[in-house]
């Protein structure tokens, strides 16, 4: 049997009115993990960690990592950040999620994930966030669902952040320093 890594499964960005700005999707690789995952079954899985921000919120400061929220099983587990601004990010790892990157690696198994490992993953989300919010077109107040009217989108469309989410979605692995 190949050897397997944990890798990212799915980056949230959940506003600060509990709305979901972005979800990116990252598929799993390798034999045996040629399906898609399902945008609906990981939009739930992150609306369930929203309980979990609200329930540690009185015991953080704003701006913190909040660590793990939700281990759904031995393979599925969430992690949170959240944003000075109250937006959340939340990174779903996937402990089976790719090919290991090395046959060494394969041979000892990773039971877990300290909160440093995914530190760099949330500070180049962060970063992505704030680059997005100094782009003067950029309007936060238009992806408020209390104020936005019709038809208009609750979600970020901005080919840069997008892009910069997918990157790091893709380049994160465990004992990574810097993205």
């Amino acid at each position: 049997m190949e050897a397997r890594s944990p890798s990212i499964a799915a980056i949230g960005v959940i506003g600060r009115h509990n709305n979901p700005l972005h979800i990116s999707l990252f598929d799993a690789t390798g034999p045996g993990y040629e399906h898609a995952r399902d945008k609906l079954e990981y939009s739930f899985m992150l609306n369930s960690c929203l309980d979990i921000f609200e329930a540690r919120m009185p015991n953080k400061t704003i701006g913190h990592d909040f660590g793990l929220l939700h281990a759904l099983d031995e393979r599925i587990a969430m992690y949170g950040w959240l944003l000075n601004t109250g937006v959340k990010l939340v990174i779903v790892v996937d402990m089976e999620g790719r090919p290991a990157l090395s046959p060494e690696a394969g041979k000892t198994a990773i039971l877990g994930l300290r909160n440093s490992d995914l530190t760099p993953a949330f500070q180049a989300l962060q970063t992505a966030y704030i680059s997005l919010l100094r782009n003067p077109f950029y309007v936060p107040d238009d992806h408020d669902p209390r104020a936005t009217k019709g038809g208009a989108s609750l979600q970020i469309a901005s080919p840069r952040f997008i892009k910069e989410v997918e990157r790091v979605g893709k380049a994160w692995y465990p004992g990574t320093t810097a993205i």
